[in-house]
């Protein structure tokens, strides 16, 4: 699972089939109710009641269980990469890679391939439990066991495919540039990232979901007014029939440059309010005009420039100490490759609360954008209801703060509530 989620340059988005009856109705408990003694915490309170005790405790079970899947990715992954060095597997496979192909870069390919698909069986134990058997436990999934390795299949293919050019290009920089990989190492992998965020909602998406117009003008045009509204030059609304995997809700605004897309999944037409709708994609608005996407890659980029450096230093000592014994002939030799994920893996661990806060605190600056930009403190409340069907609703200050890359369900009807206390005057 680890080792999909490292490779994979796939940034799957959320999507829909066409439908034409009216979504749910918006239903407002009566502590969340306007009047003249309202209370924003009161409200709060009133919307979290509303969840049946034993719904928050599946939810809060599910989400918990992913604190502990965070380290046994981590740890599993580790253990195949150093199972592969130990056992000079690693050096087999990049033997076996030269005898097959003369030139490096395609040595570097053929090794890849090896190596992703070798690491794949070995972490297929933890991916099928992760990725199909704890989904379906949790009544989260609604793919059959078939239907889920037709899309591990693919999203396998595409690492190898894509991957592979990605690895045989910075195994060029590493061989030719061996005093100073790391720095073109790191821009290359930025150009890399920028790439496959453009590419991807294109040319991948579209592999795992069917994407087709949203034909419900009565979604549809609302939708298009909010994005004029905002400077969105986005002329069409799409949906993606994200339903084929789960029932999660989710939207998306993309593209830039005359490519912007403005995309809801069937789940969030067939399952919410037109409140909730309008809510969640006021929220999606803000991320693509506070432009959250470039100031993520500006970080990404100070960040990756970190990890090459920390990767040179950490693989020049290991090599140094142990490179003999796993028969690596040096940091531009394929076979090195497990040694430089245990690094990565590692770094991505750590860094781990440092990411959640920052994708948390854009998550935050989009909510407030959607309120008012949408108008719908009760959808928006509505629509984090839903999403703590899979994400724990009142956890702890320092548990939010690890672990949660979104602020937590109470944090975000609370905000939709002060919200609405502020202008009840509108209202």
């Amino acid at each position: 699972m680890l080792l999909r989620s490292r490779l994979a340059f796939v940034f799957l988005l959320i999507a829909v089939t066409a439908t034409t009856a009216l979504p749910a109705t918006l239903h407002i408990p009566p502590g969340a109710q306007a009047n003249t003694s309202f209370s924003a915490e009161t409200a709060t309170r009133a919307y979290l009641d509303t969840v049946p005790p034993d719904k928050k405790a599946r939810s809060d079970s599910y989400f918990e269980g992913g604190y502990w899947l965070i380290l046994w990715d981590f740890l599993y992954g580790v253990a195949v990469s150093a199972l592969l060095l130990a056992t000079r597997l690693s050096a087999r496979m990049r033997d076996l890679a030269e005898r097959l192909a003369s030139r490096h870069f395609i040595q570097t390919y053929l090794y890849f391939a090896q190596f992703v698909v070798l690491s794949y069986l070995l972490s297929f134990p933890l991916g099928i439990y992760e990725g199909f058997i704890r989904e379906h436990k949790y009544g989260l999934s609604n793919m059959t066991l078939a239907a889920w390795l037709g899309d591990e299949g693919k999203n396998l293919l595409i690492s190898i495919l894509l991957g592979g050019l990605v690895v045989a290009a910075l195994f060029a920089i590493v061989r030719r540039l061996p005093r100073t990989w790391h720095l073109w190492g790191a821009a290359a992998a930025i150009l890399f990232q920028a790439i496959a965020i453009v590419v991807a909602p294109v040319f991948i998406a579209p592999l795992f979901n069917k994407y087709t117009v949203l034909q419900d003008a009565r979604i549809k045009d609302p939708i298009l007014r909010l994005a004029r509204q905002n400077g969105i030059p986005a002329t069409n609304v799409y949906e993606v029939d994200a339903s084929r995997q789960s029932n999660r809700v989710s939207a998306n605004v993309s593209g830039f440059m005359g490519t912007e897309r403005i995309t809801l999944n069937d789940n969030l037409l067939n399952r919410c309010s037109p409140e909730a709708i309008f809510a969640v994609m006021g929220h999606e608005m803000g991320h693509y005009v506070m432009n959250h996407i470039y100031k993520m890659m500006v970080f990404v980029a100070i960040l990756m420039v970190l990890i090459f450096v920390v990767l040179r230093r950490a693989v020049d000592w290991s090599l140094a100490k142990w490179g003999e014994r796993w028969q690596i002939r040096g940091v531009g030799d394929p076979a090195v490759l497990p040694l430089a994920m245990i690094v990565i893996s590692t770094i991505g661990l750590l860094y781990t609360p440092v990411n959640n806060t920052l994708v948390r605190t854009q998550e935050y600056e989009a909510d407030i954008f959607g309120l008012n930009t949408s108008r719908q403190p009760d959808g928006f409340a509505e629509a984090a209801l839903i999403l703590g069907e899979y994400r724990k609703m009142e956890p702890g200050p320092v548990e939010e703060f690890i672990f949660f890359d979104h602020p937590s369900g109470r944090t975000r009807i609370f905000a939709a509530m002060r919200w609405k206390a502020e202008n009840l005057s509108d209202r």
